[in-house]
């Protein structure tokens, strides 16, 4: 399985009263990072593939620790755990990547119910056959389900 990873700046307006990044500025990391892995399929061959929109039905996170400012980007790392007919589960974490002098630090361990959307239709619509075998090389196999849904 493929992880996804998005290096995401972070910004002085970003903190909070307590010096470190506000819970919700953590949505914006999410997103930004959702946004760019999904949008990969969609430029570069001119896919019409995602372009067309998508809403988030659900987010889930759980805060691990708190991250302050600082100049380097953070980065989040994002996979797929569930991929269904017209919605797909994806995963996350924002953190600092193991190094030979430091252990792996997991500030957040989020996930997203994404459904496509048609804008022009204003509804939800299915995953697309391209769309399917695009996020399959980000799908953890271990914690996966797909189905008809």
């Amino acid at each position: 399985m493929a992880r996804f990873l998005y290096r995401c700046p972070l910004r002085w307006a970003d903190m909070d009263a307590f010096g470190h990044v506000n819970n919700v500025v953590f949505l914006r990391y999410l997103e930004e990072a959702r946004i760019d892995f999904m949008f990969r399929l969609a430029p570069g061959g001119g896919s019409p593939s995602f372009a067309g929109g998508s809403v988030v039905a659900r987010h889930e996170i759980d805060y691990k620790l708190p991250l302050v400012h600082r100049y380097e980007p953070v980065p989040v790392e994002l996979w797929v755990t569930e991929i269904r007919a017209a919605s797909l589960t994806i995963e996350y974490e924002v953190k600092d990547l193991a190094t030979e002098e430091e252990a792996e630090r997991v500030y957040v361990h989020a996930s997203s119910v994404v459904v496509p959307y048609n804008l022009e239709a204003q509804r939800p619509r299915r995953i697309t056959a391209e769309e399917k075998f695009f996020l399959q090389k980000y799908l953890d196999d271990e914690r996966s389900v797909t189905g008809t849904r």
